[in-house]
């Protein structure tokens, strides 16, 4: 937990674990989800979900349950009420193939032992997922928390497949399924397919074969330590991140064929020309003075975006200098060339907007 939080050095995963747990664990479609602590963790984490939900056009609700602790559960102990909730969970219909129970700050601080109540034979998985924050935990943790508890469904699998798994897509932002297609174009350059999208809209048997691919694509590096934890589970090497840029587009074909023992040459100049083609659709803003700057002046800039950035800059043969057109670093980086393509509209958008002005 970072101790002095101030708008120059908070990240964007600087929040609630519990909130990051369950932009994870939502996405087993057919599980449950119990918030062990007071109703308002509840309401405000089903609120800010719902919210997310309908504004992708996701008509879906969030199958939530909480345990209601009173102040009397607090002084003598909730495990009562979570056992009454985990019942409350296995009788709802249509019925639950998994059960997670995650629990909250003030849980912890009064010592339920929410692992013990949940390791109870019945029938169905019922996995404690730890998602308190207030000893250090932030929005990355609860994802991280998160994902290992689903791996814990998994299995190891005699044989690998070619393909590949996408692990802890960002589910709360925009862009998420667009950020998928390219991840599968890619692949598809090198004849990989995607195994699994760990996790976003599976169910818990889908869970049984993420053992089984050949090589495990992070969202961003600050997963690793999940790469590294299933990488020993199932023996299964990863890719820190998606790819972004132009060269690290390239870069990550020729590391996922190094990996799955493929020849990347023909895929990196087919991506190569691909991306020549984009570039050429901008020729209307090439020459264009630029400057790039964060998104809010007190956010330090992201060294990764302005390298993306320049290398585009340099590509169209734009001039950045402190005096030219205003152009906000993207944040996260763009995945993938369609990536860069929106990106550009953006730019596009700025310039001709500066030029009539």
């Amino acid at each position: 937990m970072n101790s002095k939080p101030s708008p120059s050095n908070s990240s964007r995963f600087e929040g609630c674990t519990l909130t990051g747990a369950l932009s994870v664990l939502t996405e087993v479609r057919d599980a449950a989800c119990i918030i062990h602590g007071p109703s308002g963790c509840t309401h405000h984490n089903f609120s800010l979900l719902h919210a997310t939900l309908l504004s992708n056009d996701r008509l879906e609700v969030p199958r939530l349950l909480s345990t209601r602790l009173t102040e009397n559960d607090i002084i003598f102990g909730g495990e009562e009420a979570l056992e009454k909730t985990i019942g409350r969970a296995l009788s709802i219909s249509p019925a639950p193939a998994s059960v997670f129970v995650l629990s909250t700050c003030i849980v912890e601080t009064i010592g339920d032992d929410t692992e013990a109540v949940c390791a109870k034979a019945r029938g169905i998985p019922v996995i404690a997922v730890p998602t308190a924050g207030f000893l250090g935990g932030v929005f990355e943790t609860g994802i991280r928390n998160a994902l290992s508890s689903v791996a814990s469904l998994a299995r190891p699998m005699a044989e690998k497949t070619l393909s590949a798994n996408l692990v802890g897509e960002k589910n709360l932002e925009y862009g998420v399924e667009e950020n998928a297609a390219e991840m599968a174009r890619l692949l598809s350059r090198l004849g990989i397919g995607v195994n699994l999208r760990f996790v976003r809209g599976i169910g818990t048997q889908d869970v049984e074969r993420l053992g089984s691919a050949a090589v495990n694509i992070l969202r961003e590096p600050a997963l690793r330590p999940v790469g590294e934890d299933l990488e020993k589970r199932f023996g299964t090497p990863h890719i820190d991140s998606f790819p972004s840029g132009l060269r690290g587009t390239c870069r990550f074909l020729e590391d996922v064929g190094r990996i799955c023992g493929i020849d990347a040459s023909t895929a990196v100049e087919e991506e190569r020309a691909y991306q020549a083609a984009m570039l050429a659709g901008f020729a209307d803003i090439e020459g264009s003075r630029v400057h790039f700057q964060p998104h809010h002046p007190m956010l330090k800039a992201d060294p990764g975006a302005e390298t993306i950035c320049t290398e585009c800059a340099e590509a169209l043969d734009l001039t950045v200098v402190p005096d030219g057109i205003p152009i906000p670093l993207p944040y996260p980086a763009p995945v993938g060339t369609p990536g860069l393509r929106r990106m550009l509209h953006r730019w596009r958008l700025l310039i001709r907007e500066k030029r009539r002005g």
